[in-house]
């Protein structure tokens, strides 16, 4: 279990800078559902969003 998540982790944050492999692509579409990547898109964007937020918000007070 705890390595599907971290395989799922992995991929989505390699997509979302862009250096996944063409082999590791391949491999996610052939697991079945794409439903942990979706979520594991949205909680990874809300992370992003949160921490940059934070960042700015120390940087200006």
């Amino acid at each position: 279990m705890l390595s599907r998540i971290w395989q799922v982790f992995h991929s989505t944050v390699a997509a979302f800078f862009g250096v996944q492999t063409d082999d590791n692509r391949k491999k996610d579409f052939q697991t079945g559902s794409p439903l942990p990547y979706i979520a594991m898109g949205i909680v990874l964007a809300v992370v992003l969003v949160a921490s940059l937020m934070f960042l700015v918000g120390q940087v200006l007070s």
